[in-house]
């Protein structure tokens, strides 16, 4: 097997499991503020299975930066892409977000300005500590 794909695969089931407790987090701050919520059991086993999968390809997604022999844009097409469709996937699966194309187009613009805002921003403190890094060792 690959290296990349296992690494993929160490992430992660490294990294999964942090997905459903965000998720409990989460229902257990609606639960507090929003009367009457209600899930049901079935409710319950695809957000969580979901939210796993989401934390799984999140992590795992990583590896595609770290593959050197692929240029920048095709790794930033791998991982973009490898998100948008987990994220959009777990929303509708979820009933989070209507199956209904305006929707999908305001999601879809918002899940493209804050990855590249979280890109550019990792992007620029690299080059800062890269920087920093150099000026020590001349």
């Amino acid at each position: 097997m690959n290296k990349y794909v296992k690494e993929f695969f160490h992430r992660g089931l490294i990294f999964g499991g942090f997905g459903p407790i965000v998720l409990g987090i989460i229902y257990v701050v609606i639960e507090s503020t929003v009367a009457d919520f209600y899930l049901s059991g079935k409710q319950v086993l695809v957000a969580i299975l979901s939210i796993y999968l989401l934390a799984f390809v999140q992590a795992g997604a990583t590896v595609f930066n770290q593959i050197e022999h692929w240029s920048l844009p095709k790794s930033l097409a791998c991982h973009f892409g490898s998100l948008y469709i987990v994220y959009v996937g777990c929303y509708l699966l979820n009933d989070w977000i209507p199956f209904n194309a305006n929707v999908l187009l305001i999601f879809t613009a918002v899940f493209v300005a804050v990855y590249f805002a979280v890109w550019i921003a990792v992007v620029v403190s690299i080059k800062i500590v890269s920087k920093k890094l150099n000026r020590r060792i001349l």
